[in-house]
């Protein structure tokens, strides 16, 4: 699939999710089988880009080529000016978010909100894919089927992306009024595929393999996005691959392997965001990671008052470690 000149060999991509998909995760997610890794949403208010949370959000160091960053706003001049800003910082892609559902981001009009106006989505795409194109940027956008059930517009809203130069669509199948409840559909995602020229990407609820391949199948759609399913299972991109392109199965990961990949997931935690936040930050992956492995009620309620990193680190290894020689001896 190629993006503008960006050729996306891997047609699996990881999905943007605010106070999830930062660098580290990113980079682990490429590491492990993604062909492309979509930044956290940056806003386009250019009055919080000195704050903390956005030098984190905007930082790209020794990621891997396309970096691909989404940007999140109502207004399209600040949206020009945040792509702008952004690709002076390194981005090679930039990302217009209007599917994000959160209330605090809706209630200024931005994310899928801006679906309830067509005419002010083709203005901001004009402007983002403008200000870009003084770069050579290419623009892609990320949508929901529409704001409502009785209101799915996305086939409309993909011509109008087409037609103001978007050159990639992403699409989850849900509305904005589903959140993430329910079961996608992807029945709207298969018209937007026959409406347009330009790639579509399949986003919801892709979980696994023959999921993977069902969507395709059900859409036609150039590539997926993988969000919540890849939450402490980074290695899905590289389960998925295997099976599109051999149609078998790859071993499940051993123990041993997921240890590894969750500590060298918090260090590179640690060094990105400070010892302080950075156990914080990590207390959710922990989580995620964990949940399928036996004794992890009982260890995560042990370990998510710990405050130290050393103790954090220590306790997951520990935690890896005991069944293996349980089952050793």
């Amino acid at each position: 699939m190629l993006i503008g000149f960006h050729r996306i060999d891997v047609p699996l991509i990881l999905a943007p999710m605010a106070g999830v998909t930062d660098r580290p995760f990113r980079q682990l997610c490429r590491r492990l089988g993604a062909g492309l890794a979509v930044s956290e949403m940056t806003t386009s208010d250019a009055s919080l880009w000195h704050t903390e949370k956005s030098r984190l959000r905007m930082d790209h160091e020794g990621e891997d080529a396309p970096i691909s960053v989404q940007i999140a706003g109502y207004d399209p001049q600040q949206m020009a000016d945040a792509a702008r800003h952004n690709v002076a910082l390194g981005a090679q892609i930039i990302d217009i978010n209007m599917g994000c559902p959160a209330k605090k981001v809706c209630r200024v009009d931005a994310g899928s909100a801006l679906l309830r106006d067509e005419v002010l989505v083709a203005r901001i795409c004009a402007a983002v894919v403008a200000a870009a194109a003084e770069r050579k940027i290419p623009v892609t956008l990320k949508i929901r089927t529409g704001y409502a059930r009785a209101q799915r517009n996305g086939v409309a809203i993909a011509k109008i992306a087409e037609d103001a130069g978007i050159r990639a669509l992403a699409v989850h199948g849900r509305t904005r009024e589903e959140h993430y409840g329910g079961r996608a559909e992807y029945e709207t995602i298969a018209a937007i595929k026959q409406a347009v020229r330009i790639p579509v990407i399949a986003n919801g609820d892709i979980d696994g393999p023959e999921k993977a391949r069902d969507v395709l199948r059900q859409t036609g759609a150039d590539a997926l996005m993988i969000g919540r399913a890849a939450q402490g299972r980074p290695w899905i991109f590289r389960e998925i691959a295997h099976f599109l392109d051999t149609g078998e199965h790859l071993a499940a990961p051993s123990r041993f392997e997921i240890r590894h990949w969750l500590l060298e997931h918090l260090d590179a935690l640690y060094a990105f965001y400070g010892e302080g936040r950075g156990v914080r930050v990590a207390r959710k992956h922990i989580q995620w990671y964990c949940q399928a492995q036996a004794g992890s009620d009982e260890f995560w309620r042990r370990i998510n008052g710990v405050t130290d990193v050393r103790q954090q680190r220590d306790a997951v290894e520990r935690f890896f470690d005991e069944p293996m020689r349980d089952a050793a001896a």
